[in-house]
C-alpha cells in the first residue's frame, strides 16, 4: 500500500522574488546541460566562457565533481544583481523547482524548515500532490553535469 504523503492535499507556494534563496548563505546551484544551453543563449556566450566565468566544480557525496554556479564573496549567487536574479526567466531548473525538492518534500518537518526562510511557502498558488510529484520527477530526468575526479 502506498504511504500517503504529507502533501496529499496539496501545498501553497508562490515565489515572491524576495531573493532569500539566492543570497546571504553559502549553497550550490547545480547545473544540467539544458541549464547551460538556456543560460549561454540568454547571456550570448559560449559554454566554455560561461563555465569559466560563472561556474565552479564542487564535490558530491559520490566522490565526483558536479558543476555549480559560483557565489560572490558575500554568498550571493553570481547571477544575482541589485534588482534580483539577472536570468530569472531562464534560471536553472534547481531554482525553478524550489521548494519542491526531494529533500524538502520528504517530510513535513523539512517543509516547515524551508518555510522558515521563505515567505512564499504556505502562501499563494496551490500545487497538487500530482503536480509536486511531476516537479520532483522533472529534476530526476535532467541530471546535473558531473565529472569523475
Amino acid at each position: 500500500m502506498k504511504k500517503m504523503s504529507f502533501y496529499s492535499g496539496g501545498l501553497r507556494f508562490s515565489c515572491v522574488r524576495c531573493s532569500s534563496c539566492c543570497r546571504y548563505d553559502s549553497g550550490f546551484v547545480y547545473l544540467s546541460e539544458n541549464d547551460i544551453q538556456k543560460l549561454t543563449s540568454m547571456l550570448n556566450t559560449d559554454k566554455n566562457t560561461f563555465i569559466n566565468k560563472y561556474c565552479r566544480w564542487v564535490s558530491d557525496i559520490n566522490g565526483n565533481e558536479v558543476l555549480s554556479l559560483k557565489e560572490k564573496s558575500n554568498y550571493d549567487c553570481i547571477l544575482w544583481e541589485e534588482k534580483g536574479c539577472s536570468v530569472y526567466g531562464e534560471r536553472p531548473l534547481q531554482c525553478v523547482t524550489f521548494p519542491f525538492w526531494e529533500n524538502i518534500m520528504n517530510s513535513k518537518e523539512s517543509w516547515k524548515m524551508a518555510a522558515s526562510g521563505c515567505p512564499g511557502i504556505n502562501s499563494g498558488a496551490v500545487h497538487t500532490e500530482d503536480a509536486i510529484n511531476e516537479i520532483i520527477k522533472s529534476r530526476a530526468a535532467e541530471p546535473v553535469i558531473s565529472r569523475a575526479v
